[in-house]
């Protein structure tokens, strides 16, 4: 119970820092919404044409969504020099990790829960399903416990705003491919037994690469 009241803590400590000065949700949000607006125009009004590519407007914009969000992970304790105080606290570097990862989900599911139903006013599509929802948060899920590592590593480097996408993105890859599959699927109007394969590719992803980044976590912030 100690354990997860620490996770809770570090969550508690980046939520309540973004409350505070609302950097990360206010500009990757602003972001988020101009993407879609500026596909909405791109692709006009021809549905045949915005059913084949949403699923892949949906994820593009995730996907530099989270890039950015990712980013600022790390960098409010390392421009205000405390990643050493936050080392040095009383507690084990995963509880760092899962803390750290727990308030990066959140605040991605919040700018998610937002650009949602702006996607499927603008894009005339019934992206707010539950198969749709479940695709949202399983991605997310990977998503950011692989981009929680990778912005822990590139804290410490000076381009960290290039290092990170060239380093992360290549990894979730294989995640992102079955999102925007599933996504097509559950559009065209597919059953749960369709979008199976690409949930189960999805879920592999998140669980392993959790256990990855959870063991690994503690020599990547050392360094």
């Amino acid at each position: 119970m100690k354990y997860w009241q620490k996770i809770m803590t570090v969550t508690w400590k980046d939520t309540i820092a973004e409350m505070r000065t609302r950097e990360i949700i206010s500009s990757v949000l602003v972001f988020t919404l101009l993407v879609i607006v500026i596909f909405n125009f791109a692709f006009g009004t021809n549905q045949t044409t915005l059913n084949l590519v949403a699923p892949g407007i949906l994820w593009v914009t995730f996907t530099f969504a989270g890039v950015l969000s990712l980013n600022r992970a790390f960098v409010p304790e390392k421009e205000q020099g405390c990643l050493e105080g936050l080392m040095a606290c009383p507690v084990s570097r995963e509880v760092i990790y899962v803390g750290k990862m727990l308030a990066s989900l959140l605040f991605m599911l919040i700018i998610e829960a937002i650009a949602l139903p702006i996607f499927a006013f603008l894009f005339n599509l019934p992206v707010l399903s539950l198969q749709i929802i479940v695709i949202t948060v399983l991605t997310t899920i990977g998503f950011v416990t692989v981009g929680t590592l990778f912005s822990a590593l590139a804290v410490n480097t000076k381009a960290r705003e290039m290092i990170l996408p060239i380093l992360f993105l290549p990894v979730v890859i294989p995640i992102i491919i079955s999102a925007v599959l599933a996504t097509g699927t559950a559009l065209a109007g597919g059953s749960w037994s369709e979008l199976a394969s690409s949930l189960q590719i999805i879920a592999v992803f998140d669980v392993i690469f959790l256990v990855v980044s959870f063991l690994v976590f503690p020599y990547v912030i050392e360094e």
